[in-house]
């Protein structure tokens, strides 16, 4: 299995009137469950708007907003399924829950990192 990062824009969401919102997070609770009982979903949730920080590699912290940034994730969901097909199916039914276009990438993966969380989840 792969896992794959489903994610929308910050802002992405703001055409939706503020009375349908109820509507729209029972909606994506409605997909999150199908996720859950299909047995894909790993993890996901929503951002806080522009509440950045950037720590360097020498430990520095900056933090934002930063008004240079484009476009920042809004929110985001990860499933683990067998294709990319799967995937945007996926991100389809997010994208009708959410109202909103979802972009779809595949994780990368790290074996090594994967062994240890398997050792991990055996230790229980």
């Amino acid at each position: 299995m792969t896992e794959y990062l489903i994610s929308f824009n910050d802002g992405a969401m703001d055409h939706i009137p503020g009375g349908e919102m109820p509507d729209v997070g029972k909606a994506v609770q409605a997909v999150v469950q199908e996720a859950v009982n299909a047995g894909v979903w790993v993890y996901g949730g929503g951002l806080e708007r522009q509440q950045a920080s950037v720590v360097a590699m020498n430990g520095t912290v900056t933090d934002g907003p930063f008004p240079e940034t484009r476009e920042v994730i809004g929110g985001f969901s990860v499933v683990d399924v067998a294709t990319r097909d799967e995937a945007l199916t996926w991100a389809a039914k997010l994208a009708d829950a959410c109202r909103c276009p979802q972009e779809v990438r595949e994780l990368m993966s790290d074996s090594e990192t994967d062994a240890l969380l398997r050792e991990a989840d055996s230790r229980g």
